[in-house]
């Protein structure tokens, strides 16, 4: 998921650079909604690995 929140970036910045600002907004606003349900989960992950109590790696 995070390649495709890359890839979503990559081509909003592409877009961003030819001037065609109402195309960029769409993988713009895909990138952020995938880089925060990463963030999410990546907290959901580290409360449950404390919950369980195993040591980080």
């Amino acid at each position: 998921m995070l390649g495709w929140a890359l890839t979503f970036l990559v081509v909003a910045m592409a877009v961003g650079l030819l001037g065609i600002a109402n195309v960029a907004l769409i993988p713009t606003a895909t990138a952020q909604i995938i880089f925060f349900v990463l963030i999410v989960l990546f907290i959901i992950a580290l409360v449950m690995r404390v919950v369980r109590g195993k040591p980080p790696v």
